[in-house]
């Protein structure tokens, strides 16, 4: 039962009515009162309360002051005796429901076995769908332990039959590859294996080079792994592991009717368990379990593959510009005074009509001289193109070519568009000469041209004979071919068979979208009527465009000038300085708690909140106590989050050795839980906060990005171009007293507004989000459009406000908004809108519902697709909602500062990133993807809980009255509870579960 109740709420769900009044009668005042809570306690929650702590304060009050008894009276209830097993059977008979017996069980039981998949075997869910269906039946649910033994017991009978069906389906030759997967093979003879087959190809001549995809022999560890640095060789690796996963010959449709992510569950136990382990299960549930696994990672390796293919294909291309981009820059400075050179030599020229160059021209201006003009003229113009071209050729062909067999054999590519097909008609082009060894493409076959070549490029890769023909060559036409397939891979105009994130884009959307078409709408607070959504689009943004218009002569912040490109000039706001008060404060926190150590914070915070109680163990069964898991579990997140490692918290700790902790990590350390545990602790804070200090609860966040150095034998980490150096970036949703809502871990190249939106979508707090605080690099005119279409307000922090636009509502009455004519535009396409009204709402109903990672459905609106028809709708829209915004910023200096306040907030955030994650110079030293996850996570779960130690703090300092006098205004508005002057991250980890902070006084 929650604790703090509204008083709205109060009346809604604790108000007595006549009739329950008059239940209530001839009983004592203490039964009278014990009676009446325990009925509206039924009432609302369809069981008794299991005892008398778990009635909150304000309900007891409120419901004493209906029946005007004392609530002290309510002490004196009785919980043990023959009084309340009667009263509860009255409750029972007035709400007409009874006792569950045995037979009701096992129907329940029966009856969440079937729901199990629904619920994604999540305990809780189904713990809530038990007791609503027990509502439904007028059952009163049975006692939690006996609750709990009912879903494991639905659980364990859905598994049961689930591994059986699967087993059942799977051929004797599955089963068979399946088994020697798992056979005991040791990795030395694999390896030794691997290095003959390289030693015999070295022998008979064999380059390198040559080698395919059959010379990789990998370990059942190596199945596991994620591609390393981007190149051939990690290309081959990945297809061999496809290899492998389809030896299995898994039917197409094995597991097509269950979610992704029951399907993680079972892979999650597979990967931390070893092959013997796996060997030990029965039959069913080895091949069930091993299948899954297989299932889910060839998805990922045909996604890795992509990533591979689009990544390589783009490294051709930028290294053969900066290799060209070189040899311009020595070319240009070759070569001084060429207008007085030309001079000479037209005079030299002149002088002796009949003589030779050599004899006339040479003395004059000298050979090498020549050569260097003619190389700097060939760097201008086609020329360059030319130039990259041949360099992309010669890498092409000498290198990467190897890949292209792969490709065409292991991938299969469709589009579900007819303007892509030239594509599709290249690749089976390029399968159909896979073998060939022929240099140009016989003369009657049917190549296609448009679609595929890229513009301007046509005349350098197309070739003619001496016939004046056209002759196509192989290796030229190739190259194109796969730049033409990456550009239509990243906007998933072309998707790949058997992938995730590039599967099918129609997957992504709800297949029920026409039949359930008035529920979406109504889920997205969007009315179904396109003609109702336009005219209120056309009114916010007549009324926004009239109230700057009408305000600007008055405004001393903004000033719009009719001429030059930088029309629009915004004063900078002033920078305010840290009220005095406010460092005493921190002064008096240092003084009470100086140098707590940064482990003692996160034990504190699990001792008061329990987030541990988060950290499920992914197998079967845990025979650690409660008590050694918590320490453990404790010592894995404070590595992990400082960076410091595991295996550093392991020789620091006397009693918890490496193995140990790498146990509990691998085992209880997942992204899940950790998100569940971060949403723990912020709901703990927001509970804990005092109104009088904070304020009012906040809707709005504040989201931002910030690079972490991380190795680079990965997918995931790329070359920051603004920043410098190898890394990675964490987006950060964080609310206006410090606390992070969401993080997720993200390429440096990635889109910020998938970030964005993703974060909004997922965080698993009870904060209410509403507005949404962005830089420059968060916002877009999809962006804008998709967090209208979502009830989100996208408030962005414009770098370029000097050149943004406003559009018209209407076309016509061009006189409108004088003061706003230099930067006024077109009026806004309200057509198009109409026309992908229902296709804009599909799209956001599918990110509102997570059908698809945010990213993968946001790489169809990118500028590589700006033919796509919604595309063009939701930039029409995104228009308009940005201008409604705009007006408003530059109307309001309030805005703007309530925007770059937010904003300040996550940079305090970023910097106390430094202070925490500080081992191993800051940088995520490990290539695995998950890992990588985890210590952004671990990261996040630590700073988020020394916010709410620290706000702990602050409020107990703040509850004496001499203190709290000090707090003006302007303290309140600038306090944070993210400060660590008065902590030591550093030092001997010494961990002491009995030992507590002293944070309240007495």
């Amino acid at each position: 039962m929650k604790k703090t109740w509204q008083p709205e709420e109060l009346v809604e769900h604790w108000t007595l009515l006549p009739d329950e009044i008059a239940l209530s009668t001839q009983k004592n005042h203490e039964n009278r009162l014990g009676f009446a809570i325990l009925l509206k306690f039924f009432q609302f929650y369809a069981r008794f309360p299991e005892n008398q702590q778990e009635i909150s304060k304000g309900v007891v009050n409120y419901v004493a002051k209906l029946l005007d008894i004392p609530p002290e009276k309510y002490s004196y209830y009785d919980w043990q005796g023959r009084s309340i097993k009667y009263h509860r059977a009255q409750i029972r008979e007035f709400f007409g429901f009874r006792e569950a017996n045995v037979n009701d069980a096992k129907e329940l039981t029966n009856w969440l076995a079937e729901q199990a998949l629904i619920y994604e075997l999540k305990f809780e869910q189904l713990k809530l769908a038990a007791i609503a269906r027990l509502r439904d039946l007028k059952l009163e649910p049975p006692s939690d332990s006996r609750l709990e033994r009912i879903i494991r017991s639905a659980l364990r009978n859905f598994e049961a039959k689930f591994f059986s069906e699967i087993s059942l389906q799977l051929s004797n030759e599955s089963k068979k590859q399946i088994d020697i997967l798992l056979s005991d093979k040791s990795s030395s003879q694999e390896l030794d294996d691997v290095n003959e087959v390289n030693n015999n190809q070295q022998n008979n001549g064999t380059t390198s080079e040559e080698i395919n995809t059959s010379t990789f022999r990998l370990t059942w560890a190596e199945l596991k792994t994620d591609p390393g640095r981007t190149g051939v060789e990690s290309f081959q690796r990945e297809v061999a592991k496809l290899e492998v996963f389809r030896e299995l010959e898994l039917p197409a449709d094995l597991f097509k009717k269950i979610p992704n992510k029951v399907l993680q569950i079972y892979k999650s136990r597979v990967a931390v368990e070893h092959p013997r382990d796996l060997r030990r299960h029965p039959d069913n549930v080895r091949y069930g379990l091993f299948a899954a696994f297989c299932w889910l990672r060839s998805q990922e390796v045909i996604d890795n593959l992509v990533e591979l293919l689009i990544i390589i294909v783009h490294r051709i291309s930028a290294n053969a510009e900066k290799r060209v981009d070189k040899e311009l820059i020595v070319d240009f400075k070759k070569v001084h005074g060429k207008n007085n050179l030309l001079y000479r030599m037209a005079e030299a020229s002149l002088n002796q009509p009949d003589g030779t160059i050599k004899d006339v021209i040479f003395p004059v201006v000298g050979e090498v001289t020549l050569k260097n003009l003619v190389s700097e003229y060939k760097s201008t113009g086609n020329a360059y193109r030319e130039r990259v071209y041949t360099v992309m050729r010669s890498s092409y062909s000498g290198h990467y070519r190897r890949i292209l067999p792969l490709i065409l054999k292991q991938l299969e590519f469709r589009s579900n568009n007819e303007v892509h097909r030239p594509v599709i008609q290249a690749l089976e082009l390029l399968k159909k000469y896979a073998d060939s060894k022929q240099s140009y493409y016989d003369a009657g076959e049917d190549i296609p041209i448009e679609g595929v070549l890229r513009s301007g490029w046509q005349e350098i890769i197309l070739e003619n004979n001496s016939e004046g023909e056209i002759k196509v060559n192989r290796i030229n036409y190739e190259l194109s071919v796969l730049q033409a397939l990456r550009e239509k891979l990243r906007c998933k105009e072309i998707w790949v068979v058997g992938a995730n994130r590039y599967r099918n884009p129609e997957e992504d959307l709800p297949v029920d979208f026409d039949a359930q078409r008035l529920e979406y709408f109504q889920a997205l607070k969007q009315p179904s009527d396109v003609e109702v959504f336009i005219a209120d689009l056309q009114q916010q943004m007549h009324e926004s465009l009239n109230l700057l218009d009408k305000g600007l002569p008055k405004n001393n912040f903004v000033k719009i000038k009719k001429t030059g490109k930088s029309r629009i000039t915004v004063s900078p706001l002033i920078a305010q300085d840290e009220p005095v008060n406010l460092t005493r404060l921190k002064a008096e926190i240092t003084n009470r708690w100086r140098m707590t150590s940064l482990l003692d914070i996160l034990k504190e915070t699990d001792l008061r909140i329990n987030f541990s109680q988060h950290f499920k163990t992914v197998s079967t069964r845990e025979v650690l106590s409660s008590f050694t898991l918590q320490k453990r579990l404790l010592l894995c997140l404070y590595g992990l989050g400082t960076n410091a490692g595991v295996k550093r918290l392991s020789d620091e700790v006397k009693g918890d050795n490496y193995q140990d902790l790498l146990y509990v990590k691998r085992h209880f350390v997942h992204k899940d839980q950790l998100r569940n545990a971060i949403g723990c602790v912020a709901n703990a804070i927001f509970n804990a906060r005092n109104p009088v200090i904070w304020g009012e609860g906040s809707t709005a966040c504040a989201s931002d990005s910030k690079k972490f150095g991380a190795w680079d034998q990965n997918l995931m980490t790329e070359w920051h171009i603004r920043y410098g150096g190898r890394g990675v970036m964490i987006y950060w949703h964080v609310e206006k007293n410090s606390v992070c809502i969401y993080s997720q871990l993200k390429t440096c190249s990635s889109s910020e507004v998938a970030a964005m939106i993703e974060g909004l979508l997922r965080h698993c707090t009870e904060m209410k989000v509403e507005k949404n605080y962005v830089d420059s690099h968060g916002q877009n005119e999809v962006a804008f459009a998709f967090c209208h279409l979502l009830g989100f307000q996208l408030m962005p922090r414009l770098k370029r406000i000097n050149v943004q636009k406003l559009y018209r509502p209407s076309i016509g009455n061009n006189d409108a908004y004088p003061n706003l004519q230099p930067i006024l535009t077109r009026a806004i396409n309200w057509d198009l809108i109409r026309q992908q009204y229902d296709q804009m709402v599909k799209y956001a109903t599918a990110l509102r519902l997570g059908m698809a990672e945010t990213e993968a459905i946001l790489k169809r609106f990118t500028r590589g697709n700006l033919l796509h028809p919604t595309y063009q709708a939701l930039a029409e829209l995104g228009k308009a909602v940005k201008t409604i915004f705009l007006c408003k910023y530059l109307h309001s200096v309030e805005l703007r500062q309530e925007i770059n306040a937010g904003l300040n907030v996550v940079e305090n955030w970023n910097g106390a990133n430094g202070f925490i994650f500080y081992g191993k110079g800051a940088e995520i030293a490990t290539n695995r993807l998950s890992d990588q996850e985890l210590a952004v996570l671990s990261l996040h779960l630590l700073q988020i809980s020394l916010v709410y130690i620290n706000t702990l703090m602050i409020q107990q300092v703040l509850s004496q009255p001499q203190w709290m006098k000090l707090m003006g205004v302007d303290e309140l508005r600038a306090l944070s509870p993210l400060i660590w002057g008065h902590v030591n991250p550093y030092g001997i980890f010494r961990l002491d579960l009995n030992e507590r902070l002293l944070i309240e006084s007495g």
